[in-house]
């Protein structure tokens, strides 16, 4: 791109015409608000562009992206995914991120915690000068008080789902995926409702997204000779709903049986004691990173750009 334009000014001074006057206009900052950065993440895994990384984050935290953890969960995983991917270049990259507000320095001591990246550990501690607020955090992620993204349970909230679809985007690895279609029969569970909220997600997520990008829709049908019999059963109604578009037959399945479970309750707990726990769930069916790939019509409340799942938690709370 540069070298074209520079040949456009080249022509344009050879035929006599100013400098200045050639000039062409300046390009617009890519990182101006959520719904760009989102867009700019998932397109990342088809041009990686790590030099530009940290000034994505410093973006996110101008724009108050990391003040809520429960919905910067795709932004750390995407983080952790850039860090893992250049192991080389990772502690270039982390310097490159601050300054950075100490409240928001709990986004990068995750994602290197989550990164998986071989000196993880000795990151965190060069870094521990740099954020003397985050003392407390990064002791515990280095004594293993603090669980990482590969221990986190998948049921525990809307946080782990997020960062494995952020690190998806940062890599096209099919680790993250695969993860994921490991909880796909969840969204079968007719007693646990956080793991039937967070299969549900899943399965919709999985369709939206491999319904473009043809990479993902490859690993789905590939995973189908290594899965469960019930995991293949779901797998082909996601890869199905993908290549026709038709995701509104998997939306209903999933709001009808999240229906039943809040008027009825769980088949093993049908008693005023579950209500408890379901107000307590981490998570709602939502919209992960559904706008990122193009808005998708899903029939409840959804951030433009995709990165929560927790938008939509009172929708999905029994009384909200």
């Amino acid at each position: 791109m540069r070298s074209a334009m520079a040949l456009v000014v080249l022509v344009l001074v050879l035929l006599g015409v100013p400098a200045a006057e050639a000039a062409p206009a300046k390009k617009k900052d890519e990182f101006t608000s959520a719904d760009q950065i989102l867009r700019w993440i998932n397109g990342y895994r088809t041009q990686p562009s790590p030099d530009k990384v940290p000034k994505m984050v410093r973006a996110a935290s101008a724009l108050g992206l990391f003040r809520d953890l429960e919905t910067a969960g795709v932004y750390v995983g995407f983080m952790a995914g850039v860090i893992e991917a250049n192991p080389k270049r990772a502690e270039d990259l982390i310097a490159k991120m601050f300054p950075m507000p100490p409240e928001d320095q709990v986004a990068i001591v995750r994602a290197v915690a989550h990164s998986g990246h071989p000196e993880w550990k000795e990151l965190l501690v060069k870094f521990s000068e740099r954020m003397p607020a985050r003392k407390v955090l990064i002791d515990r992620f280095v004594t293993g008080k603090q669980p990482t993204l590969k221990q986190l349970e998948l049921d525990k909230g809307a946080g782990p789902l997020d960062m494995l679809w952020g690190k998806y985007f940062a890599t096209g690895s099919p680790e993250p995926v695969m993860r994921m279609v490991s909880v796909l029969e969840w969204s079968k569970d007719k007693n646990n409702v956080d793991r039937l909220t967070v299969g549900s997600m899943t399965k919709l997520t999985l369709a939206t997204n491999a319904s473009r990008d043809k990479a993902l829709l490859d690993m789905l049908k590939a995973s189908m000779r290594y899965e469960t019999k019930e995991t293949r059963a779901i797998l082909h109604e996601v890869v199905d709903a993908a290549e026709t578009f038709e995701f509104g037959a998997v939306r209903r399945d999933a709001m009808a049986s999240i229906d039943q479970l809040k008027v009825k309750g769980p088949e093993s707990m049908r008693n005023t004691m579950w209500w408890g726990q379901a107000g307590q769930t981490a998570l709602a069916l939502g919209c992960i990173v559904a706008g990122a790939m193009g808005r998708v019509e899903i029939g409840i409340p959804c951030v433009v750009g995709g990165a929560v799942s927790s938008a939509a938690l009172k929708y999905m709370v029994p009384g909200q």
